[in-house]
């Protein structure tokens, strides 16, 4: 076994000296996470940017390639236009297992509300609503993702529409094999505290589409108030409020008004109860959709954001799933 790991190890940097793995000609490292390293990379005959997740060698074992293998071949089922997408994926004849996705520029709903502070209304309807899409497509097939927060939804330009979102990093994805077996490592993380759903903390393997619309609400929550569910706490704290306490109303938060129907239907996602939630992303879609302050942020609005954004940036931010993010 120690042999083998260190050939392993000896084949990753092989690949990485010599910038190339497979048909990809790597470029440089854009981020790493728990269990791979992702970098800007091309194909050799295409020339298509792409972005590619390389799997640790020292994480390498039957767990971690199962759900490494996984992870991609879950997220490859999924074809909505929100949703990352997967291009490829193999392993290479010393043993590496990659897989190729878009590369992506722009932010982090974590990096616009940091940068920016809370946002319009209009603007944090449109950007939910396409989560919403993205979720519905998942839900519908038996995924749940069980990490959403705003780190993992992005948000960039794509095929000249502006503040186009995609939803990153299913890899925490639960589902049932055609024998009903739950999928979901037992050792993984379940998600990230601020944004769990209270039958996330309590029963992590009993959860469903409606702790994905939990963690949406509280997405949400951010985006309205510049400020997540609760703050300034420690780990316990907040896993203990996330299944106790509601959060302070939006408006109270935030210091001024907030349309009553968006704050009402962003309380009604936090609810600590997932039947009083909306039964399902399509349903809370719908239920955006007739908030007062829908089609307020207009593609005009959209399109002269992004052109301050992209002067103000001399550099692009690029992120990908399971790598967090950094600045190039």
């Amino acid at each position: 076994m120690r042999v083998a790991n260190r050939l392993q190890r000896a084949a990753w940097k092989a690949a990485l000296k010599a910038k190339q793995l497979g048909q990809y000609a790597l470029d440089d490292k854009i981020g790493e996470g728990e269990f791979g390293a992702v970098y800007r990379a091309h194909h050799a005959l295409m020339r298509r940017p792409v972005a590619v997740k390389l799997l640790h060698t020292e994480k390498l074992n039957l767990a971690s390639s199962v759900r490494f293998e996984r992870e991609v071949q879950l997220t490859s089922r999924l074809s909505h236009p929100n949703t990352i997408t997967v291009y490829d994926y193999g392993r290479t004849a010393e043993g590496i297992f990659y897989y190729a996705m878009e590369y992506l520029q722009g932010l982090t709903l974590n990096q616009l509300v940091k940068q920016y502070g809370a946002q319009p209304e209009g603007r944090v309807i449109a950007i939910l609503r396409q989560v919403c899409g993205s979720l519905a497509e998942a839900h519908t097939i038996g995924l749940v993702h069980r990490d959403i927060k705003p780190a993992n939804i992005f948000l960039t330009q794509r095929g000249g529409v502006a503040d186009f979102v995609k939803v990153l990093d299913f890899g925490l994805v639960k589902s049932l094999d055609a024998e009903g077996v739950e999928l979901t490592m037992a050792e993984a993380t379940l998600g990230t505290p601020l944004y769990m759903s209270p039958e996330a903390v309590e029963h992590p393997n009993a959860v469903d589409a409606r702790s994905d619309l939990y963690s949406l609400g509280a997405v949400g929550y951010f985006l309205v108030t510049g400020q997540p569910l609760f703050e300034w706490l420690t780990l316990g704290e907040v896993l203990m409020h996330q299944v106790k306490d509601m959060p302070m109303l939006p408006s109270k938060r935030l210091g001024k008004p907030v349309s009553p129907d968006l704050e009402e239907l962003l309380m009604r996602c936090l609810a600590k109860n997932p039947a009083a939630r909306p039964a399902n992303a399509r349903e809370l879609d719908e239920a955006l959709s007739r908030c007062q302050n829908n089609g307020d942020w207009t593609r005009e609005m959209a399109e002269e954001w992004w052109r301050k954004f992209s002067g103000s940036q001399n550099d692009k931010t690029v992120v990908t799933p399971s790598a967090g993010t950094k600045t190039k």
